[in-house]
């Protein structure tokens, strides 16, 4: 099991202030809900109040769908705490929530645990949510970027410390860098998107990159802050700094983002069109109705952005409480459908290709 201090973050999952979500709010919200409602009759909808927990990354996604959700299935509740994938897993296995978000599949030791958890029958990975990683940067008057992935790897590793060292200037003709320190911010908490950032880096970087990918930041170049939001703002308040972090998070906060050079070698700006391309030559590597996706970060798909992550529900295949499967499956029909991926373009992340999202649908009707 991960480190058990994940869970102090875990206190108060019931009224998880984040995202306790119903059909109440300001009429502009409801207008909006009710927009993106699934269409009557297309699920079964469910009542009750259930708790999830998990991946950061999604918490914009998951409050549209929840109040969309909410908007078509009164009485309906889900009180969804982005408390980050290691945090979120954890607090699955031992049975404190329905569901958990996981910007990684489950490991061997944490499917284990899982279907424990799940009497038996294994937990699924299904992925929900494509969302691209960015590389957010604050540099006053530098609105534009170009990195590839050893120069990106040097950064993060503490090797490139300037932002006008000859690694950057030589990929940025006509840019005027400053001769100012490079403030790297990395998450301080266990985390899927580090684990996809750092898996990006260990693929792409050669042997510039010295660690293997995990959850936990591997090094100490730079400032560690927690969860997504955590890093979002120590960027937009430190002058020289660059970090990972989902895109949705960067669009909203209008930070800058670099344009990262790709397995074509073209310099790729991110947008929600870019992430699709980078995802979609993903391979289902799950069996059974397990959908973990093997994504190659060093594909050739020209306007492909490379670095991209999965957020996935993990959820039990058979083994909740009679009401709980019922929501779970309920709220995930939505999530997978075409109006659950629809919400998910203009609001900072790309709606999974329709090759994946067959097999998600087919998995999600399989729960029970």
């Amino acid at each position: 099991m991960k480190n058990g201090s994940r869970l102090a973050a875990l206190s108060g999952v019931v009224v998880a202030g984040a995202l306790a979500l119903s059909a109440c709010g300001s009429d502009a919200n409801q207008t909006e809900a009710a927009a993106n409602a699934p269409e009557a009759g297309s699920i079964d909808c469910a009542e009750g109040s259930v708790n999830a927990a998990g991946s950061s990354a999604q918490k914009n996604a998951v409050e549209e769908w929840s109040k969309a959700f909410a908007a078509a299935c009164p009485g309906a509740t889900l009180n969804y705490n982005p408390t980050g994938s290691g945090a979120g897993i954890q607090a699955f296995t031992e049975g404190q929530v329905s569901f958990a978000g996981s910007d990684s599949a489950l490991d061997e030791e944490e499917k284990a645990a899982a279907q424990q958890r799940c009497e038996g029958s294994p937990a699924l990975n299904l992925p929900m949510v494509v969302g691209p990683v960015a590389v957010a940067y604050n540099v006053e008057g530098v609105d534009s970027l170009k990195l590839d992935s050893p120069t990106l790897a040097k950064i993060f590793a503490g090797e490139v410390t300037k932002w006008n060292a000859p690694e950057i200037a030589e990929q940025n003709e006509g840019v005027t860098l400053p001769d100012t320190d490079i403030k790297p911010v990395y998450r301080s908490d266990e985390s899927g998107t580090t684990d996809n950032f750092t898996d990006y880096l260990k693929a792409t970087a050669g042997d510039v990159w010295k660690w293997e990918p995990a959850k936990k930041w591997p090094n100490d170049a730079g400032q560690g802050a927690n969860g997504s939001d955590g890093v979002t703002q120590l960027v937009k308040s430190t002058a020289g700094s660059i970090s990972y972090v989902e895109y949705s998070y960067a669009k909203n906060n209008s930070l800058n983002t670099v344009s990262v050079k790709n397995g074509a070698g073209e310099y790729t700006e991110l947008t929600p069109e870019s992430a699709s391309k980078g995802v979609a030559g993903a391979k289902i590597v799950g069996t059974g109705n397990d959908v973990e996706l093997e994504i190659d970060y060093t594909a050739k798909e020209a306007g492909a952005y490379p670095i991209v992550l999965v957020t996935y529900e993990v959820a039990c295949e058979k083994g909740l409480p009679a009401e709980q499967a019922k929501f779970v499956k309920s709220f995930l029909t939505y999530t997978s459908s075409a109006d659950g991926q629809k919400i998910l373009t203009d609001i900072g992340y790309a709606p999974l290709p329709q090759a994946v999202l067959t097999k998600v649908q087919a998995s999600v009707k399989a729960l029970s």
